[in-house]
């Protein structure tokens, strides 16, 4: 997860199945009330959760009874989902969208030109290849291929799937390429030179793993990573994750590393992450390291002469670069930095944008203090931060306002603070920064609608100029579609933005085909976005498509986020719910033509969704879910987002995590909706037995269903653009048949 997701208005725990419920039994409310769901724990320690689960055999990701699950499962859902009408036509609009040659080449600053990594129907796995910047602005790139993915592939016999590379600046001639095998997060790292277009003989090789690893010089990588065993104690966290970083030389194996930073065992979130900033030379600025207490709290740790310095930050906060001594950061929660007990400066705003001198942040004997204005930006109310990018002296900044994008570049003036200057970008579209160079004050910016394709454009950040290089074709024919946003009213009456892409001569008279997507968790926002695939399949059918953005969400800073953390998860529920009231009381649909669709995290806001109020909803396509949230620590990597959702081995946690927790509120004498679960057997992140476990309790009770579970491409969907056009027709395809037939 970046690179996942209850009120006490709740009441007593055995009545979290939700309101009255549709077609369900006389007095359902009463049932819930008194009656507690068939399979819902006698107690909720782990012990009791495990009793039970009578599906516990699905969690053996190869084991025989869920490899014969999963096969018989495939086969239902290959015949109701391949075997329409749709289905053919849909794979192969999909593969020409996602295969298409006319895309734009996404790029990455790569020593004096560009870098881009290519998949089409040619290359599947695709291959990684560089151009000029000036060869770039024309129609017709000249690409030099640099790794062919798939004849590696082929060449070593390996399900090989590339995960991008780290070069080292400043000529970047050498680089770290991540291999996924299958695409799993676990990576193997290989050495590769650019100048032989070769992997380098006796150059750095690090097994497959979850690593954190950067260059700290052309001999020297700082690497957190599986050390094995030390001291008869093992090298990572519950959650899979290291926490220790180690200085590894060329020409040594990882057997020899030296530490230079331990955090614990127990520690939470994504493991212990090295840094190193660097200037506009390539020299080294800064080398930090992120030691995660939980998934969004954190320590940060300076090394400072060999030795690691604990540095004056919250908690919660994101670091984005350093810039001439400069440290710049936006910190997720109100903070007030003291000394000696002491408040030392005013009280900063969660959500803002500030740079602090590095030296005054060292927690030592003695305070450092600057004359130099910290603040650089401070969102208003309805904005925030949606990215940045440091560069020499300049900070250029993407700003969400009310979901709608906007780009400011602001320049250090020292005391004098952070004079901006906004910088013109279309109107009602998403602003996305991608890779910065320092050394040419340059840095690549998007924008795109959900009707209007993306454009990349290269921005000078001294001048505030940007320059349009690339702007995508259009890939289904918007004419026919309007945009709208408005606002759901939820359950204590806070204000839910969404936007509605619909027909322009749609009957307002609840018939319209509708797609309703929330994620709601981990801070992350969804702006609009260009989804070629949805504006072939689904609009150009007459469908409508619906994007919530609820709380647990970035869209509007910290807060937004942490309004539904842990006890308060069932405010994301609620707004999503809230949304599809709002659209149903608008006539724009009806619970008869409304589906719904998430994955990942949003695969617990929509099994959840179903089975509290499975009145609203016709539809539900759960992708790549958490949904066991009673056990979710214990399926890898879950331990890593407690701070997320809480820890169910808490009895106060697994009491609000219990209140609406899918796979143990699923009812029998409840008329669900015929819901379509999908995972992938090589997902390393959310663990395929979520799916499975929930597929399988839903055929025990009698509920028609299709699951389906691909065995290639792991949590990110994204080895093979062949495969994931399958993908995106049977999503569809099972969404016209719930929807519009």
């Amino acid at each position: 997860m970046k690179s996942l997701f209850l009120s006490a208005a709740l009441p007593v725990l055995i009545l979290a199945a939700g309101p009255a419920l549709a077609h369900a039994p006389a007095d359902p409310a009463a049932v819930a009330a008194t009656t507690p769901p068939p399979h819902f724990p006698r107690d909720l320690s782990p012990e009791g959760v495990k009793a039970a689960d009578d599906h516990l055999a699905l969690e053996a990701v190869d084991g025989a009874e869920a490899r014969a699950f999963v096969a018989a499962s495939n086969d239902k859902a290959l015949a109701a989902l391949t075997g329409d009408r749709r289905y053919e036509p849909f794979r192969r609009q999909a593969e020409a969208i996602l295969t298409a040659t006319d895309r734009i080449p996404g790029v990455s600053f790569l020593g004096e030109g560009l870098g881009n990594f290519w998949q089409d129907a040619a290359n599947p796995k695709g291959v990684w290849r560089r151009t000029t910047l000036a060869s770039y602005r024309t129609a017709q790139p000249q690409w030099e291929t640099l790794l062919d993915i798939d004849a590696l592939a082929k060449s070593e016999g390996r399900d090989w799937v590339f995960k991008g590379a780290n070069c080292l600046a400043p000529d970047e001639t050498r680089c770290l390429i991540n291999l996924s095998d299958g695409g799993k997060d676990a990576v193997v790292v290989r050495e590769f030179d650019l100048t032989t277009k070769r992997f380098v003989d006796d150059g750095f090789v690090i097994p497959e793993g979850k690593h954190r690893l950067t260059w700290l010089d052309r001999d020297t990588l700082l690497i957190a990573t599986d050390f094995g065993t030390e001291n008869g104690k093992g090298t990572m966290t519950e959650s899979g994750y290291p926490f220790i970083v180690k200085s590894l030389k060329r020409g040594h194996p990882l057997a020899h590393a030296t530490e230079v930073y331990r955090g614990q065992q127990s520690d939470g979130g994504y493991g212990v992450s090295p840094m190193v900033f660097r200037d506009k030379a390539g020299a080294v600025e800064a080398v930090l390291f992120s030691r995660p207490l939980d998934t969004f709290r954190s320590e940060t740790w300076e090394l400072v002469d060999g030795k690691p310095v604990q540095l004056d930050l919250p908690q919660r906060v994101t670091l984005y670069g350093a810039t001439k001594g400069l440290l710049v950061l936006s910190p997720e929660e109100d903070w007030s930095r003291s000394y000696l007990g002491r408040r030392v400066g005013p009280v900063t705003a969660a959500g803002s944008l500030q740079a602090y001198p590095l030296a005054t942040l060292r927690i030592g004997p003695e305070i450092s203090v600057s004359n130099q204005a910290t603040e650089i930006f401070r969102p208003a109310e309805r904005q925030s931060i949606s990215d940045v990018a440091v560069l020499d002296g300049e900070v250029l900044v993407a700003i969400s306002d009310n979901v709608v994008g906007r780009l400011a570049r602001f320049r250090n003036r020292g005391e004098w603070g952070w004079a901006r200057t906004d910088i013109a970008v279309p109107a009602n579209s998403a602003v996305g920064l991608g890779d910065s160079s320092k050394a040419k004050g340059q840095v690549f910016v998007s924008t795109q609608g959900f009707l209007t394709p993306p454009t990349l454009s290269l921005a000078e950040v001294s001048s505030g100029a940007l320059t349009e290089l690339k702007s995508a074709s259009a890939k289904f024919d918007a004419s026919t579609h309007v945009v709208e946003q408005f606002e759901a009213t939820s359950t204590d009456g806070v204000k839910i933005p969404y936007f509605v892409t619909r027909p322009k001569n749609l009957a307002m008279d609840g018939t319209g085909p509708t797609i309703l997507f929330g994620y709601g968790g981990f801070q992350a926002s969804f702006p609009p976005a260009y989804k070629p695939e949805m504006g072939k399949l689904w609009l150009e059918n007459g469908g409508v498509f619906v994007q919530a953005n609820i709380r647990g969400g970035g869209e509007f800073g910290p807060g937004w986020h942490q309004a539904a953390l842990r006890e308060n998860r069932q405010r994301a529920f609620d707004d999503f719910a809230a949304v599809a009231r709002d659209l149903e009381q608008r006539k724009l649909t009806s619970p008869r033509h409304l589906g719904i669709y998430g994955r990942s995290n949003g695969g617990v806001l929509t099994s959840v969704s179903i089975t509290q109020h499975p009145e609203l909803f016709n539809a539900a396509v759960i992708e790549s879910p958490l949904i066991d949230m009673l056990r979710y620590q214990d399926l890898p990597a879950g331990a890593s987002w407690i701070g997320e959702y809480g820890d169910p081995r808490i009895p106060g946690d697994a009491e609000f995590i219990a209140r609406y927790s899918a796979y143990q509120q699923l009812r029998p004498e409840t008329n669900y909706p015929r819901v379509y679960i999908t995972t992938n057997t090589r997902d390393d992140r959310v663990h395929p037995g979520h799916a499975r476990k929930f597929a399988a309790r839903l055929g025990d009770q009698g509920h028609d269903h299709l699951y389906f579970e691909d065995t290639a491409g792991g949590h990110s969907n994204d080895a093979d653009p062949v495969a994931n056009a399958r993908r995106w027709a049977r999503h569809y395809v099972y969404l016209a048949q719930q929807l519009m037939d």
